[in-house]
């Protein structure tokens, strides 16, 4: 069922990214221009998206059992910070602030054949395979908490 219900919540999600403009570089720079000419609307997006996911919160709160899953479990559950976690996050934010693409709005802006678009898709690839080449093995020898502390020995 989740399979079902996950491609109209994506194209839900890319259709809204485009009729907000968030597929556009030049919104996510001029959001984080705060000292030049600042754009808020990308406040304004998240504020709503926020709003979205706090009334879904609400509903999924009230349920016993989830609609498309067995059972509730939030994989990759951290219970602390730590220095990958905050790397992590640097480097997302590094990437975002200097290209102008999150992960979403890039698959989005992909569709529209941009070079800029295309060199930021190879970028993520080579940065998600560098971190599997370099992380899968460790998580294969230990209980990796990046991966929900599952054993992943069998995977």
């Amino acid at each position: 069922m989740g399979r079902f219900i996950a491609l109209p919540a994506g194209v839900l999600f890319a259709l809204g990214l485009a009729a907000s403009g968030m597929t556009q570089p030049s919104k996510v720079i001029g959001f984080l221009d705060v000292t030049g000419h600042w754009d808020p609307s990308l406040a304004f997006v998240m504020l709503g998206a926020i709003a979205v996911h706090f009334v879904a919160q609400l509903v999924a709160r009230r349920r016993s059992e989830p609609s498309s899953a067995p059972a509730f479990e939030l994989p990759g559950l951290r219970e602390r910070l730590d220095g990958r976690l905050v790397a992590g996050a640097a480097v997302f934010g590094i990437g975002w602030g200097l290209s102008g693409y999150c992960p979403g709005p890039v698959l989005v802006s992909l569709a529209g054949g941009t070079l800029p678009a295309a060199v930021m898709c190879a970028s993520m690839l080579i940065g998600v395979s560098a971190h599997d080449l370099w992380f899968a093995p460790r998580a294969v020898r230990r209980k990796d908490p990046v991966c929900g502390g599952a054993d992943l020995s069998d995977a």
